[in-house]
């Protein structure tokens, strides 16, 4: 085996809404790198998929943080307790929301929402915030900067792609022309979208993001919401 880029998929209820989403592997003679890892408590349902394809977790190399969103960082502190070796990369951004140096902006923007949501959502949103103040914090081993090359499955290069969340990166495999996208595009119906909008820190550059990875034309898009796109 040379490489392996294997789509996991983890589903998991929020109130009485299955959510999927697809972390993925990329997995070289050297590394193993796990990007992004599902939400709180779905540690179980990730060493599963790990297992079907062959993996351990305590053979993870790597964890790569596309942000700090719940539902992308929910296992990770459990994946590096079961695997201290295991380093953390995300970008210098995102990091101090990660390890929790400073709050969340997540958390920040659902505690204001809450502020203006009618009573019939109160709840909601309330369950929202408290679940949003459960992500586990985690430290950040190693930053990645956009434009840096590292040498997993034939070679990796990170792109910033803002918008989502400030400090968001995606990954581009050249090799396989192949993209892994985090949240700057999901996809619904099969089509490239702006990922959950109404949570999109910054609007106008989210839409500049997405541009900026389709307009590079890959063959393959690895969404984290909706799967994969391939691109005809």
């Amino acid at each position: 085996m040379e490489y392996k880029i294997l789509s996991l998929s983890i589903t998991m209820p929020f109130g009485n809404i299955e959510n999927t989403v697809y972390p993925i592997l990329l997995w070289d003679k050297q590394n193993i790198i796990l990007v992004d890892c599902g939400f709180i408590g779905s540690l179980p349902l990730l060493e599963k998929e790990l297992q079907r394809v062959g993996v351990s977790i305590q053979q993870l190399t790597g964890l790569v943080l596309t942000h700090h969103d719940h539902d992308h960082m929910g296992a990770a502190a459990d994946l590096k307790k079961l695997n201290p070796d295991m380093k953390i990369y995300a970008s210098a951004v995102e990091a101090p929301f990660i390890s929790a140096k400073e709050k969340p902006l997540r958390l920040q923007q659902a505690e204001e929402l809450q502020k203006m949501l009618p009573p019939e959502q109160q709840d909601f949103g309330k369950a929202f915030c408290n679940m949003l103040r459960q992500v586990e914090p985690v430290e950040v081993d190693v930053f990645l900067h956009d434009g840096e090359y590292m040498e997993w499955c034939g070679g990796c290069r990170v792109l910033a792609t803002p918008g989502h969340t400030p400090g968001h990166i995606s990954l581009l495999l050249e090799r396989d022309s192949l993209i892994i996208t985090g949240d700057a595009i999901a996809l619904e119906d099969g089509k490239p979208v702006i990922a959950n909008p109404q949570f999109t820190l910054d609007f106008e550059q989210a839409t500049k993001s997405m541009e900026k990875l389709l307009a590079l034309k890959a063959k393959t898009y690895y969404c984290y919401h909706g799967g994969t796109f391939i691109n005809n």
